[in-house]
């Protein structure tokens, strides 16, 4: 009967894990809520226009700079809106890091709407939190109160504390 509790406890503990997972995970991400008003700088070693889509295309070692944010990929697309009023939102891809803080994450792809204040990140999402790490599928980052959510196989490692 003891070993029959013994292999009931993984089971039992997960079904009671298996909501969490499924509705994600909210952690906190960078030191302070981003401005997303602020200019945005971007540094890349080559850059195509397109004034008919309203669209830029920055290629090789792309750096784009908002405040204390900071996101570099190989290629960033840049989507302007109407009358190039300033830009409407961005796609980085081939490879992101997004850093805000002490905190940094990388991904597959990243997209940044402007006028949402998010930027949601896909394709093997690793978050790094000093000596804790996330991983996921999907991680989606609101820069209005810096917190972000992160979905599909949340997976954590949380370094204890203490001194033993």
């Amino acid at each position: 009967m003891k070993y029959l509790r013994i292999l009931a406890l993984p089971l039992l503990f997960g079904l009671c894990v298996a909501p969490v997972l499924a509705q994600g995970t909210n952690v906190a991400f960078g030191t302070l809520a981003q401005d997303t008003k602020l200019p945005v700088e971007v540094t890349a070693d080559n850059l195509s226009v397109d004034q008919e889509t309203g669209e830029a295309i920055f290629t090789g070692n792309v750096l784009i700079g908002q405040g204390e944010m900071r996101l570099s990929a190989p290629r960033v697309l840049v989507v302007y809106l109407a009358e190039q009023k300033g830009i409407e939102r961005m796609e980085a891809t081939g490879g992101v890091t997004l850093v805000s803080g002490p905190d940094a994450a990388e991904s597959e792809r990243a997209d940044y709407s402007i006028s949402e204040g998010t930027i949601v990140m896909t394709g093997n999402v690793l978050l790094d939190q000093g000596p804790n790490a996330l991983s996921a599928d999907k991680m989606t980052v609101q820069l209005s109160d810096g917190t972000a959510q992160m979905s599909g196989r949340v997976k954590t490692i949380i370094q204890p504390g203490g001194d033993n």
